[in-house]
């Protein structure tokens, strides 16, 4: 009988999957492309958070996985700064509410450190990229305007503006670009955009007539100046409407690969038949994810304020997590919140112990993934030897337990002691200790391994939970779990190590009476619990 070889893909990703793909679909366009474009925007309306981040590094992976294909490719983070302002995220300055639906380019920057609120917010997604290590070529919306990088593309869909609507029409079930142009004039006496009604179009003298009417806006109507005004849409005063802008950018800068959310679905297909019927021009490929949520279910967004800036996950976690965090998968909806950074810490060790041999997978093709996810983690320079590995709740705790100054000498002297071998400690692992020391001071909460206990062992943790949960007193503690030990013929060294692995993830730590007050009875117990629980629970 003939052994099926498994196929794998590059590095056996969903990321090489995707750039397969792409491929192909070159291929049979007939395209001989010397570089590849993949691209995402990135939102300059309000503070970057998972979401958007997840953007710019999933496009960025794809960019990683054709490379790994021999394609030569690009990455094109392109910043939507000329949007107008629709709302004033929560937790800016109430000052702001002045310039809705201006252009964030032009609105001054209240934090006074870069040319306008929308360059401020588009630097600190870019700087989020620079901390991950993606390699990009920024782009501005409105320097592109200005500088007529989508003049071609403008007056194509302009001249062809009844088809255009009748897209929109047929996609979205929206009338209105019908009526009018998919064009936003910035009012030349009012300084709004979206206000402004573009009513016809001149293709001998490229100008676009409008009116400020003013908009709806959440329900509400922000009203115009009345102002009649006039426009070249070459001079960059204007932008095109983000139902058909899509288009004139993957047409312009030549994109390949382009993901989107789910709620973009159908503008999408608008802007493919944008791109294939006005422009005509192969769309690019596509992939759809769903949005990061919070543990309310609730979408990530901007102006709500329910946001974890990649920064804020990168004071806690390196910056592997969180690229770990976007490449373990691409489909479905996931609650994300700042407790995860521990559990991808682990499963990162987990990656590095698969990638290094020392855990083994049987199966080849998942073998394979698993070392491939590592390399992308890494941005596909992954370190030539293993660090050090040490749970997090047991730094945490040492942390917490620490001499106030002298965290670092008393942590690297508890954990000799406990058998860790730390000879020239790495830089990675003088990282982890200085986030376990800020996660301690500024967060304080408590992770637990997934671990499952089953016969005389579980009913014993259930003892130890309701123990903990009644009692505050570290020594009783201490020797209640000499006494459960015993009381369920358990070894007491088979017990301490069944609880270390629950509470700490090691095989051995602190004296459990003290971790237990330390790291919180409540969250202990209910650790205890979880591990308690049968596949049926």
């Amino acid at each position: 009988m003939a052994v099926v070889v498994p196929e794998i893909i590059g590095r056996g990703t969903w990321l090489d999957k995707v750039a397969r793909d792409i491929l192909e679909r070159e291929a049979k366009l007939g395209r001989h492309n010397a570089v590849l474009r993949v691209e995402s925007g990135l939102g300059a309306s309000g503070i970057p958070h998972l979401g958007t981040f997840a953007d710019g590094a999933r496009a960025w992976g794809i960019k990683m996985a054709l490379t790994t294909a021999g394609a030569n490719a690009e990455y094109i983070a392109f910043s939507d700064d000329k949007d107008g302002l629709r709302k004033v995220p929560s937790g800016l300055p109430s000052s702001l509410q002045k310039y809705i639906g201006h252009p964030v380019s032009n609105i001054p920057d209240p934090f006074d450190c870069h040319g306008s609120y929308g360059q401020h917010m588009s630097m600190l997604l870019l700087d989020s990229l620079d901390k991950t290590g993606i390699e990009y070529t920024a782009m501005s919306g409105a320097q592109a305007y200005k500088q007529g990088l989508f003049n071609r593309q403008i007056e194509k869909i302009l001249e062809n503006a009844k088809r255009v609507g009748k897209i929109i029409e047929e996609t979205l079930g929206q009338e209105k670009y019908t009526e009018v142009l998919p064009y936003f004039p910035v009012c030349s006496n009012c300084g709004r955009i979206y206000t402004t009604k573009a009513l016809s179009y001149d293709p001998s003298s490229h100008i676009v007539r409008y009116v400020c009417e003013g908009m709806q806006l959440r329900g509400e109507k922000l009203e115009g100046c009345g102002h009649q005004g006039a426009v070249d849409v070459r001079s960059g005063e204007g932008k095109l409407s983000w139902k058909v802008e899509f288009a004139a950018r993957w047409s312009a800068l030549k994109i390949n690969y382009e993901a989107y959310g789910k709620d973009l679905t159908e503008s999408v297909r608008a802007n493919d038949r944008i791109m294939e019927e006005i422009l005509e021009e192969p769309a690019p490929y596509h992939t759809r994810y769903e949005h990061f949520i919070d543990k309310t279910g609730a979408k990530l967004s901007k102006s709500t304020g329910n946001v974890i800036a990649p920064q804020l996950w990168l004071r806690y976690g390196p910056a592997q997590s969180l690229l770990l965090l976007m490449y373990k998968r691409s489909i479905g909806a996931r609650a994300v919140w700042l407790k995860d950074v521990p559990t991808y810490i682990a499963e990162l060790d987990e990656l590095e112990d698969v990638y290094f041999g020392r855990k083994k997978v049987k199966d080849e093709k998942d073998t394979a993934k698993l070392r491939g996810l590592f390399e992308y983690c890494w941005n596909l320079k992954p370190p030539q030897v293993p660090s050090l590995h040490i749970p997090h709740n047991l730094l945490v705790y040492l942390a917490k337990v620490a001499p106030k100054g002298s965290e670092r000498e008393f942590m690297l002297e508890k954990l000799a002691g406990y058998g860790y071998k730390l000879t020239n400690p790495d830089q990675r692992f003088e990282n982890r200790l200085s986030a376990a020391i800020l996660w301690a001071k500024e967060v304080e909460t408590f992770t637990s391994p997934d671990v499952r206990v089953e016969g005389p062992e579980r009913d014993a943790i259930l003892d130890l939970a309701t123990i903990v949960s009644a009692n505050g007193e570290e020594a009783y503690l201490q020797n209640s779990i000499f006494t459960i030990a015993k009381k369920h013929g358990l070894p007491p060294p088979q017990f301490f190590t069944a609880l270390y692995r629950i509470l700490i993830g090691s095989d051995s730590g602190p004296r459990l009476g003290p971790y237990i007050l330390a790291m919180g009875r409540e969250n202990v117990a209910a650790a205890l619990v979880r591990a308690a629980r049968t596949k049926e629970e």
